[in-house]
């Protein structure tokens, strides 16, 4: 969903269709998500190079609150059409054994130096379900907010226990 948004956000910015961009977000869902702008490509091309450091923080800020923003539009809810669409390729690459790379929320062991949580980072889906975590190469700054992230979710979580 966020990734979702993500890549939308982009697409609209440069006026280009989504299909053309590939961008995600890992950590949690809400505003400690980590949008990877370094990470993110309109046709190939980084959007660091296509884009100045002001708009794609508006950008990562937009897409951080972009389901407060919908919610204040909707007033019932923010997440219809996105979470299926996800669904609908991540069961489709499950299904064919795509092989393919999506973020999902995942349960690390010891991935993204992360033990026992969930948290949403690339994964490869194929005939096997999750195959791989895929592990990329974080930032300091990316680490620190991935891992900020992480402790949200937890605490999270820990108000249910």
């Amino acid at each position: 969903l966020d990734s979702a948004r993500f890549r939308t956000f982009i697409a609209m910015e440069l006026c280009v269709s989504v299909e053309n961009t590939h961008a995600f977000v890992l950590g949690g869902h809400g505003d400690t998500m980590v949008p990877l702008p370094r990470y993110s490509t309109m046709a190939g091309i980084p959007i660091t190079e296509l884009m100045k450091k002001e708009t794609i923080d508006r950008i990562v800020e937009r897409t951080r609150n972009g389901g407060a923003e919908i919610v204040g539009l909707l007033k019932t809810g923010s997440a219809y059409y996105a979470p299926s669409a996800a669904t609908l390729d991540m069961v489709e690459a499950v299904l064919l054994d795509k092989k393919k790379i999506l973020p999902c929320s995942a349960y690390l062991d010891g991935e993204y130096g992360v033990k026992g949580a969930f948290a949403g980072v690339p994964v490869k889906l194929g005939a096997g379900g999750m195959e791989q975590v895929v592990e990329i190469v974080l930032n300091p700054d990316e680490q620190a907010g991935f891992m900020r992230s992480v402790d949200a979710v937890r605490q999270g979580c820990a108000k249910f226990m």
